[in-house]
């Protein structure tokens, strides 16, 4: 299916670029102009392709096609003209140039785009280890404590260490979840499976998975007037918001309110949620989706959880959703995680 598209990329971009020439022949002689015209047309096929062979492919084309349909005498390859093979042999190289460059320039793109989701990956091993033994700790301490003391706890501390267990267990859940939608995201052969979905349904479901595990925090939804359709992966954008809601709980300390806002800004739709916690450390802000541990001063390396996974796999569903995303602190308390995805839905080939 690759070599079909990018042959019909090929293909396109060189009838594309013999139309304007045949258009500029209207306006006298343009022999001068079409060499510069199948080079442009080289340079978006090399940008447009993948790897070099349809460049290179499409550049000795180029300099048969140029030589026997536009230059005088037309519809006859002739090569011993005055300063025609200088011509054509510079045509060839600059063509194959372009096209070898812009081909080493998009392999260096993809080298640093795999270090960076290279980096991502070791930031989010050396989190989600701290983050999985720390509750399995607490859950064999719990566990042990029930086991060794039954006899002398009363039925008020067997369930407290009984709720210890649950929660850390349903901790563990959300680690293990946003470890495979990283997974998935960064698979070689991932794919986003964008549909349009009601964006009044996506956020509902995450305030009530939220509200049953926090019934004490109130949370609030402000929606667009009109029905807000967007193109998404909604059960990977329902994680975010549950992701950064549950954020907006832990990590805010103090937050009994959060605020969720979801509108459409031109081309993207906005979706903010916004608490009345304590903050975000400013030393902090600058790396916090980076997926490192990002703890309060004062807290042991193995006390608290981290923000710093929950928050990186959503930039990272964020990100393959073609989207962006930012924390900020607000005035007085509280902190508003943001972030967007755009309105138009991107073609796929059929994978």
């Amino acid at each position: 299916m690759s070599v079909i598209r990018n042959t019909l990329k090929t293909a396109a971009i060189l009838f594309a670029a013999a139309l304007f020439c045949f258009w500029l022949q209207q306006f006298g002689a343009a022999d001068a102009q079409v060499s510069l015209v199948f080079v442009v047309a080289i340079l978006c096929i090399a940008r447009l392709t993948d790897g070099y062979f349809y460049g290179i492919a499409a550049s000795i084309v180029v300099v048969f096609g140029v030589n026997y349909v536009f230059t005088y005498p037309y519809f006859e390859l002739d090569f011993t003209l005055t300063g025609y093979p200088l011509t054509f042999v510079t045509l060839l190289a600059v063509s194959v140039s372009v096209s070898m460059l812009t081909s080493r320039v998009k392999e260096q793109e993809a080298i640093r785009l795999e270090a960076e989701r290279e980096k991502m990956r070791g930031n989010l091993l050396r989190a989600v280890s701290h983050d999985i033994r720390t509750p399995l700790t607490s859950i064999v301490g719990a566990a042990s404590g029930i086991i060794e003391n039954h006899q002398v706890l009363t039925e008020e501390q067997t369930l407290e260490l009984v709720e210890d267990i649950r929660q850390e267990a349903q901790w563990l859940i959300r680690i293990v979840e946003n470890l495979l939608s990283v997974t998935r995201i960064n698979g070689e052969s991932a794919r986003i499976n964008k549909q349009e979905e009601l964006a009044e349904e996506i956020v509902s479901s995450a305030v009530l998975k939220t509200e049953k595990r926090y019934p004490g925090v109130g949370i609030t939804v402000e929606l667009p007037d009109t029905m807000l359709l967007v193109p998404m992966d909604g059960i990977l954008i329902e994680q975010v918001l549950v992701n950064l809601l549950e954020n907006s709980i832990q990590h805010g300390k103090t937050t009994s309110q959060i605020m969720i806002r979801v509108k459409q800004e031109t081309d993207r739709a906005v979706f903010e949620v916004e608490d009345n916690g304590q903050g975000i450390r400013e030393d902090v802000l600058p790396k916090i989706f980076d997926g490192g541990r990002q703890t309060k001063e004062g807290e042991g390396s193995d006390s608290g959880r981290n923000m710093g996974i929950g928050l990186s796999v959503c930039m990272s569903i964020v990100k393959a959703h073609k989207g962006d995303m930012k924390a900020e602190n607000i005035g007085g308390s509280g902190a508003r995680m943001t972030f967007w995805l755009p309105m138009e839905k991107e073609q796929t080939d059929g994978h």
